[in-house]
């Protein structure tokens, strides 16, 4: 039976293209399939774990020339609620890091990602509509009715993945009243090394440092309030900026457009089987909260590229064997991720008087206690 690779990647997006990548750095005989999309104007935080991963892959060589270092996370709480959190600064230099990560804009890193791939890595500028399973092999179709067959299919095609449902692989999906809304902002006064939180009764207001007076903007409100908001034009949005950041940093213009993304979040039953692995939102969801997305989507490509060569190819079902090992590898993590993120986050909507207290109680433990917080500090940061 006909085979066109070892591997065929579908999603190009930057978990798509990292695992692309990855797999063909290393060696293996790849096919990913990208097909074109808007520029993605967000930016990542990648926690330190994350950005030794691409270094250590080639993937990058120095963050400096990509990204903007994070020293420290200030955390405000902008509530009228009867329990309030302590204001909150953590430092990366009590961990003995330069740095907790680097904020990058995706554009740039998927640029940097497309840079290094091999000249072996086979890419096309093609969609699929349907996969299936033959034997020891995963069929893809393409939108021109051709079909390609390799051993291993990985699923990197976000939320709504084709992959994933054509592999029956099941998901559990909570759809929030919230959204987020991005921008880029230059401000009055620079926020340094430092991501500000204001955490309000619908989400976080924040700004994460790019570089200079600038900061990236990622609001987290009800889509209605943030719809409107956007509506009514350019100088209402600021206004509302201003408000909510209390004129700490001075006079905000923006410098892009805003955008709002619907918020939700998304599990599945397994991250893999029958040849088949799901990196990314294919495989998890959620509000973008402690910076975790990317993150989490870079440990799915580190074990993904695990299992893989820990895989015997010369078999003619190494490929099951292989997206059973990166199922195993992923369900710790990917249950204690998204538990964690899901149970923050209910947090900061909680209205209870118990549930503010819990959330005020936890804040004052990380502000006096520095062995909690260092604990706390290497779960945010992904460290296994």
């Amino acid at each position: 039976m006909r085979q066109d690779a070892d591997v065929i990647v579908v999603g190009g997006g930057l978990a798509g293209l990292a695992a692309a990548v990855a797999l063909s750095r290393a060696g293996v005989d790849v096919i990913h399939l990208a097909p074109s999309a808007p520029p993605d104007r967000r930016t990542s935080a990648l926690m330190m774990p994350s950005v030794d991963f691409l270094r250590e892959g080639g993937l990058i060589e120095d963050p400096a020339s990509l990204g903007h270092a994070l020293n420290a996370i200030r955390i405000i709480d902008a509530t009228s609620r009867l329990i309030r959190a302590p204001e909150t600064l953590f430092d990366a230099a009590e961990t003995g890091l330069s740095a907790f990560g680097w904020n990058f804009g995706n554009a740039a890193l998927l640029a940097q990602f497309a840079a290094v791939a091999p000249a072996a890595l086979q890419t096309r500028n093609a969609a699929v509509t349907a996969y299936r399973r033959i034997e020891d092999l995963g069929a893809v179709t393409l939108t021109d009715g051709s079909e390609l067959r390799a051993p291993l299919v990985v699923g990197a095609d976000g939320k709504k993945s084709l992959i994933r449902t054509e592999a029956g692989i099941g998901t559990r999906e909570h759809h929030f009243e919230q959204a987020a809304l991005v921008a880029d902002l230059d401000l009055g006064r620079p926020i340094g090394k430092t991501s500000i939180e204001f955490h309000y009764p619908n989400g976080p207001f924040t700004l994460v440092p790019a570089g200079g007076n600038r900061a990236n903007l990622v609001w987290i409100e009800r889509e209605e309030m943030l719809r409107q908001t956007q509506a009514a034009g350019p100088e209402a949005l600021l206004a509302a900026l201003h408000e909510r950041s209390h004129r700490l940093f001075g006079s905000i213009t923006l410098a892009s457009p805003s955008f709002v993304f619907p918020l939700s979040t998304l599990s599945v039953e397994q991250a893999g089987r029958d040849g088949t692995m799901l990196v990314g939102e294919a495989a998890h969801a959620f509000p973008p909260i402690g910076a975790q997305g990317l993150n989490l989507g870079l440990r799915d490509v580190a074990d993904m590229l695990a299992a893989v060569n820990a895989a015997d190819r010369s078999l003619p079902d190494w490929a099951l064997a292989a997206s059973a090992d990166y199922a195993r590898r992923r369900t710790g993590d990917l249950a204690r991720t998204g538990g964690v993120v899901d149970a923050l986050f209910r947090s900061l909507l909680a209205e209870m008087l118990p549930s503010q207290a819990l959330r005020a109680g936890g804040l004052w433990a990380l502000k006096l206690l520095p062995q909690l917080r260092r604990q706390a500090f290497a779960l945010g940061m992904g460290q296994r």
